[in-house]
């Protein structure tokens, strides 16, 4: 946001307020990211940085807060909705739900068969009326699709089927339907923040998790859970989101860059982590610190969950969308 006002000297994120100023001032735009400088994110991020600079051709301050230090991802979310403290970063479509039941269908499990799929669902731009509405609901804008990981779980024990899957307790993310879906395939999932999954696992409060690669590495969930099984349940779709507020108040010269630039550092972001993901864990597997094991059963496992997607997406009245996706040939 334009230049901000510091109540009472409060550095605190949740007490920044946005108060834009047209004076001589350069415009300085905040950015958040949970992970450091190697995370396929916080690149990503700073590859936007860069093009909007490069594209606008004026003036601009960026300032990116990495590690958490502005708190995690629905926080950033909430944060863009109210128009203060984080003007843009990239957010898991989980962490939108309270604004629009819809848009964790961007990143439902078991939604698309492989990358090539993934792709040609995002070219097609077939999650427009998703995006129309999480930007008329919380008045956040995705200028560009980030992501490309294949998820799958890491335990703290061997797991290679459905039977011994049976009742493991897992972390999901937030958005109803990853609970729905995990409990329909034997698991129990358990929904706990992000940054809390390692001391969860090291307590025995739960047994797993599921991540990408690049969160499995820069978490260190190896650490507590180096068993990796390969259910490939999901690949990534990671928006690189910007305050509607923000973006209004801003010269059209500027929107127009930033938009622009979402776009291709969201390109940047899918080629990285797409091409980093089978990278990352084979070295980890030379290192030792992980075990990858072949799942056996992700047909049976996929056809647990396909009745609960068809009844999600008619709560959400998405089933257009997802006879859509069902029907691309990729």
């Amino acid at each position: 946001m334009y230049r901000r006002t510091l109540l009472g000297g409060a550095l605190a994120a949740p007490a920044l307020l946005s108060i834009p100023v047209r004076a001589q001032g350069t415009i300085t735009l905040n950015g958040a990211s949970q992970f450091g400088d190697e995370h396929p994110y916080t690149k990503s991020l700073l590859r936007f940085e860069e093009l909007v600079k490069q594209y606008w051709g004026k003036p601009i301050n960026f300032v990116l807060h990495k590690n958490s230090s502005l708190g995690l991802e629905k926080q950033y979310f909430e944060y863009m909705a109210q128009g203060r403290a984080v003007d843009y970063a990239i957010v898991s479509p989980a962490h939108m739900s309270t604004f629009s039941k819809a848009a964790p269908f961007v990143d439902a499990p078991f939604l698309f068969r492989d990358i090539p799929h993934w792709n040609q669902v995002l070219e097609q731009d077939l999650f427009r009326p998703v995006a129309e509405e999480v930007e008329k609901r919380a008045r956040v804008v995705m200028i560009g699709y980030g992501g490309g990981g294949v998820r799958n779980i890491f335990a703290n024990r061997k797991v290679t089927n459905l039977a011994e899957m049976r009742g493991l307790k897992v972390r999901v993310q937030g958005a109803p339907i990853w609970s729905r879906s995990f409990a329909a395939i034997g698991m129990s999932p358990t929904v706990i923040a992000y940054n809390e999954i390692y001391n969860a696992i090291q307590n025995n409060v739960i047994d797993a998790g599921e991540n990408e690669a690049a969160g499995v590495e820069q978490m260190r969930f190896y650490e507590v859970a180096p068993d990796l099984a390969m259910t490939q349940h999901a690949i990534t779709i990671r928006p690189l989101c910007f305050s509607v507020a923000t973006l209004n108040k801003l010269p059209n010269d500027l929107q127009a860059a930033i938009r622009k630039a979402g776009k291709e550092a969201s390109t940047f972001h899918r080629q990285a982590e797409s091409g980093a993901d089978g990278q990352i864990l084979e070295a980890l597997e030379k290192a030792g610190r992980l075990r990858r094991v072949e799942f056996t059963q992700r047909a049976e496992m996929k056809k647990l969950v396909d009745p609960v997607m068809a009844a999600y997406a008619r709560e959400i009245d998405a089933e257009g969308i997802l006879n859509r996706i069902n029907a691309l040939s990729a």
